[in-house]
């Protein structure tokens, strides 16, 4: 992992546990968070990965928040609320800022990723801005495109570079071969000076080179190369001899 230094936008995050009143209550309770102290943010690219139910999107949730996006996504300018179902463990975390701060930033939230797109639409029929806020998006409205091809859209036309961007679990939009777009254009953002923080399950993501791997596990968190991730380790058990693997677990 690369030195950190205070020239990127976030050095890490740890939890002020002594106000914490109790570690019995969610989502204090969740391992990833009962056991954090602190994290270290990789310059570029770093990944929390875990089973579902480990606290890695309440996690990135918390942090989105903290850091002053909208807890449903969007930039930090969207103030809208479908629904009020975040956590309150951004009130509980700590930044670790450095001296520069991002010109861009968004954080994609999959499930509420609908939510956006609809915010935009309504922005644009009220405000009659010019050019239109879609055009920041490729100039089509989300809605009527794909999820993966709206995504796709989204982090080619929206992302600028020079940016924070908080991204949960955006392989569920995309197909394997958008995927390997993904990280193409990533790559692009991290060479205009970007940041990334992505919670995944997709062991395509995580082979980005030189990234920082944060496992949530039962017993709290703790760093991972990308081969002892069971992502990595799973995948090429199941291609390397799927009909033998199947046959087993089907019996």
């Amino acid at each position: 992992m690369r030195a950190l230094d205070a020239s990127h936008f976030l050095l890490g995050f740890g939890l002020t546990r002594e106000r914490v009143a109790s570690f019995s209550e969610y989502p204090f309770n969740l391992p990833a968070v009962r056991n954090l102290s602190k994290l270290s943010m990789h310059p570029h690219v770093t990944f929390l990965v875990g089973e579902n139910g480990s606290g890695k999107s309440t996690l990135l949730e918390a942090l989105a928040v903290a850091w002053g996006f909208n807890p449903e996504g969007g930039s930090r300018n969207f103030r809208f609320s479908t629904r009020s179902s975040h956590s309150a463990l951004h009130q509980y975390l700590r930044l670790e800022r450095g001296l520069r701060r991002p010109r861009d930033g968004f954080f994609l939230r999959a499930e509420s990723y609908f939510n956006v797109a609809t915010e935009i639409e309504h922005l644009d029929s009220v405000t009659a801005a010019s050019p239109p806020i879609v055009d920041s998006y490729g100039g089509k409205s989300l809605h009527e495109q794909s999820h993966g091809e709206s995504f796709l859209a989204l982090v080619t036309n929206r992302f600028f570079g020079n940016g924070l961007y908080l991204l949960d679990e955006p392989e569920a939009a995309l197909s394997p071969t958008r995927q390997l777009a993904l990280i193409a254009r990533m790559h692009q953002l991290v060479k205009q000076n970007s940041q990334f923080v992505i919670a995944t399950h997709s062991p395509l993501l995580l082979a980005y080179p030189d990234a920082t791997i944060y496992s949530l596990e039962p017993d709290g968190i703790r760093q991972l190369a990308y081969e002892e991730t069971e992502h990595y380790q799973i995948t090429r058990r199941f291609l390397s001899d799927h009909r033998a693997l199947l046959a087993r677990l089907l019996d």
